[in-house]
């Protein structure tokens, strides 16, 4: 990758966190962790990686994006925003009455979302329809799942797994946020997860792992990942919760944030300014 396409991803990732992290903040409370933890991952794939069309959201030969760990909802409408599929005022309206950005993303209310999604474990299997019609119409476009860790513990995304790698479904590549949380606390913790990569071997997919932070490693990935066929794919981000601000990666309880407190405002206010001198530098 050259300098000069490292360092807009760079700032794009900046403005995807600064946008997310502003609407939460505006709305007062909302899902941090998980949004920050893939602004990178969104990053490549807005600013390099998918096909689409802005102008036209269903354009027939966009890629598709499924994003299973809905909660991260923010992150996607900043993406999206910044691309050019709304406005970005819009985000000042996440969460509220009226509003076209749902706490979880809802395919029939805002431009760009191509699945509905939020009850965790149920994206793998519309990834994996979406992979599958694509697949009969014999269309080249890919499909993007984004699983977090902790909704592997649902059985509904094991199940869609073994479809996939059984399907040889090559035009989907599912991605794994490792970001190491979940709602109630360490993941392992709550299920341990064993060694996630292994797993998926196992389950018959061509696996790699990078980190969640490395734009150059994960552009590289998903460029080896589009160029292997005949087999199911995967990439495991090994990535930490509310990455890219401190504020929020050394906050112990990082999966949903209240902004009700002076001294946290403060805080904020202070690492947006940080995150705008990146994305506007």
């Amino acid at each position: 990758m050259k300098q000069e396409e490292l360092q807009k991803l760079q700032k794009l990732a900046a403005h995807i966190r600064f946008d997310a992290i502003q609407a939460i903040k505006n709305v007062g409370q909302g899902h941090i962790g998980g949004s920050l933890s893939i602004s990178d991952l969104l990053a490549v794939l807005y600013g390099k990686q998918m096909k689409f069309n802005a102008d036209d959201p269903n354009w027939e030969l966009r890629d598709r994006l499924v994003l299973s760990k809905g909660h991260a909802g923010p992150a996607l409408y900043s993406a999206l925003a910044i691309s050019g599929f709304f406005d970005e005022e819009k985000l000042s309206t996440l969460n509220k009455g009226g509003t076209s950005l749902p706490s979880h993303p809802d395919h029939l209310r805002t431009p760009g979302v191509d699945a509905t999604t939020g009850s965790l474990g149920q994206g793998t299997s519309q990834a994996a329809g979406i992979a599958t019609g694509l697949k009969l119409r014999e269309s080249k476009n890919f499909v993007y799942l984004i699983v977090g860790e902790g909704e592997l513990n649902e059985g509904q995304c094991w199940e869609a797994f073994q479809y996939i790698a059984s399907n040889k479904l090559d035009n989907l590549i599912v991605i794994i946020d490792d970001n190491k949380k979940q709602l109630d606390g360490w993941t392992d913790d709550v299920i341990k997860q064993w060694d996630i990569a292994s797993k998926m071997r196992s389950f018959g997919f061509n696996t790699i792992q990078v980190k969640g932070d490395n734009l150059e490693s994960i552009d590289d990935g998903i460029e080896y990942l589009k160029t292997t066929k005949d087999t199911a794919n995967c990439m495991v981000l090994d990535s930490v919760k509310g990455a890219g601000v401190p504020l929020f990666e050394n906050m112990e309880n990082n999966h949903s944030v209240k902004f009700n407190d002076d001294e946290l405002n403060s805080q904020t206010d202070e690492a947006l300014a940080k995150l705008q001198s990146i994305y506007e530098g």
